[in-house]
């Protein structure tokens, strides 16, 4: 027979379980609520035009093209060849060069997209080990290793694969940010999509060489910043204000549920420029003429990525989309100008 204290256990837990059940039933109550509104909600408007003072928002059909990785769906992304080519192009024009950071371990900016050296270096093979991160070497070390070891041609090919030492050629090794700015910006005045791969306290470190860098070269108002990480977001505003950043995650859902509802705004609510977002890739669709006009309606841009289809860039852009980043802005660059007169 139970005692008095076994029994009020007993109770006591059987009321935590009835109200955990609670709440995950309220939860996915949410879920399948939010969802019945996704799905059944009008996404189409006409496309509405609104006084803009941000310089990264587009006439309607003007979208910018961006090479986003520097063009790496036909270059050795984010290497000096790649900004060449793009540059070179007879053929098309870029208005956004996109391209990703990391810092080394003496402190440098070197660009480069993903954590570890090993898909698109020979660094395992020179340095000996897998996952070869690039905060623990230094610039000249990094300078060894081949950044077109990985790059691979629509046809299969891999032009530079196998070429170590010397027969590297320069424009495939480590690019340091000021290198690369110096050499575009010596053909003319572009924009630029930035983002900070490092966290903690190395993306600070990144953040903070990052911004002496533009402020010396004067282009804080020709570049948005990205990243993934909050944290890095959270010290840009809080030690760089002026300088242009894209929403984090967190504040893109935030704003597409306002974007449903029409939520009304102040006019300083948001703290970015710039929204850089997927399309329509995943269940959340953000590629619609309501979330673009809305944004326009608070003055921010809307960039895309990364679409590398004729189809879905040509959609983008008839919704009003200001920029289009693509791996392959030869053809970013031919559908949305396929209308100009010769």
């Amino acid at each position: 027979m139970r005692n008095s204290t076994e029994t009020a256990a007993a109770v006591k837990k059987t009321s935590a379980v009835k109200k955990a059940l609670r709440v995950i039933l309220i939860a996915l109550l949410a879920v399948v609520a939010a969802a019945l509104l996704i799905a059944t909600h009008n996404w189409k408007e006409d496309v509405a035009y609104y006084d803009t003072a941000n310089p990264y928002i587009t006439e309607y059909g003007k979208t910018m093209v961006s090479a986003h990785r520097s063009g790496g769906g036909i270059f050795p992304e984010n290497t000096m060849m790649a900004f060449e080519g793009c540059l070179k192009s007879e053929t098309f024009k870029t208005d956004i060069f996109e391209f990703d950071l990391h810092i080394t371990k003496d402190g440098r900016l070197i660009i480069l997209h993903d954590d570890t050296l090993d898909r698109t270096t020979d660094s395992e093979e020179i340095f000996g080990v897998k996952k070869a991160r690039p905060e623990n070497y230094t610039l000249e070390e990094l300078k060894q290793l081949n950044f077109g070891e990985g790059f691979k041609t629509d046809a299969g090919e891999t032009p530079y694969k196998g070429l170590h030492g010397e027969d590297v050629p320069d424009t495939l090794r480590a690019s340091t940010l000021e290198d690369v700015l110096d050499y575009i910006e010596a053909a003319g005045q572009f924009h630029y999509i930035i983002e900070i791969k490092n966290k903690g306290d190395l993306g600070y470190q990144a953040a903070d060489a990052l911004y002496q860098i533009l402020k010396d070269r004067n282009l804080l108002d020709r570049t948005i910043i990205g990243t993934f990480n909050g944290d890095v977001t959270g010290y840009l505003d809080e030690t760089y204000p002026d300088l242009p950043r894209s929403a984090s995650i967190k504040e893109v859902v935030a704003f597409y549920l306002a974007s449903i509802v029409s939520a009304k705004q102040k006019p300083d609510a948001f703290r970015f420029d710039a929204l850089q977002i997927p399309a329509n890739q995943f269940v959340i669709k953000l590629g619609t003429n309501k979330l673009v006009n809305y944004a326009h309606k608070y003055d921010l841009a809307v960039q895309y990525w990364t679409i590398n289809d004729a189809e879905t860039i040509r959609m983008l852009q008839s919704l009003g989309a200001d920029c289009i980043m693509s791996d392959v802005p030869d053809v970013a660059y031919s559908v949305i100008h396929e209308n100009d007169a010769p």
